[in-house]
């Protein structure tokens, strides 16, 4: 990583799994520079204005993927807003140059919402990731509060966009617990996000980077996500990953081959 002058959003994001994932030879890519261009409430990773986009970085995450001899990875980015794709062509590049030295390698794309920007997301999915990730993070309550330039009919517009455009990748996305919403708002939200055909759902508990961050309001017990994993299941989800240290990357390659699994 070092040498390759690479970025993770294990580090950046103080993802508390990187012991795990690290030990087992598993990281999450984060290209297009570490430098936010939004200052969502609840994330580590540092916003202000990026620097320039550095068209080599596909190359060096691909090599690094190769030499590492990965089988699965996740490539996700900061929000690059000052960009006119929002960087999409980064992800796509990123994802042709991995497959033309490691072509048995699984790639999820975790990507932005791309300010809405439909032609953006078809970049991406016509380079042909094996599942595209976009995060929900919160109940649409809360956007305003912890989503910094997001929008909650952005994120399901996207996801249903996805699905329409490449119906065989799946569609995953990601919601934190404990920054005050209620119980019934994230059972709305798991019901809308399976009307957008999302497949694959992760729920995680909230922990504070800081206290520069939103607070957290609430610890879930256990019991409690074992509940909404049922719920979500119920709803239709192929796969759900539901614990306090669940994050949208985590175990993601058990994840997308239990949803193959489902899917048959």
């Amino acid at each position: 990583m070092r040498e390759l002058n690479l970025h993770t959003v294990c580090e950046d994001a103080r993802c508390p799994n990187i012991g795990e994932c690290w030990n087992h030879g598993t990281a999450t890519f984060m290209i297009l520079g570490d430098v936010c261009t939004r200052a969502c409430a609840y994330c580590a990773v540092a916003h202000g204005r990026p620097g320039e986009v550095d068209a080599g970085e596909p190359i060096r995450v691909a090599e690094a993927i190769h030499t590492l001899d990965l089988s699965y990875v996740v490539v996700t980015s900061v929000d690059r807003d000052d960009l006119p794709d929002g960087g999409a062509s980064i992800f796509a590049e990123t994802i042709r140059e991995t497959r033309a030295r490691l072509p048995e390698c699984r790639i999820e794309v975790l990507i932005p919402d791309f300010q809405g920007d439909e032609r953006a997301l078809r970049t991406v999915l016509d380079a042909r990731p094996d599942i595209l990730n976009h995060n929900t993070e919160t109940v649409p309550r809360l956007y305003r509060m912890a989503r910094s330039g997001g929008r909650y009919s952005r994120t399901l517009e996207l996801l249903d966009r996805s699905r329409h455009y490449a119906p065989d990748i799946p569609t995953k996305t990601g919601l934190m617990v404990g920054l005050g919403e209620e119980h019934h708002e994230l059972v709305s939200t798991f019901k809308e996000l399976r009307k957008a055909g999302c497949g694959i759902l992760t729920v995680g508990q909230y922990l504070r980077p800081s206290d520069r961050h939103a607070p957290m309001v609430r610890y879930y017990h256990p019991d409690e996500f074992r509940a909404l994993k049922q719920i979500a299941l119920d709803l239709g989800f192929v796969h759900v990953e539901s614990g306090p240290l669940v994050r949208s990357s985590y175990h993601a390659h058990e994840t997308a081959d239990a949803y193959q699994r489902a899917a048959q």
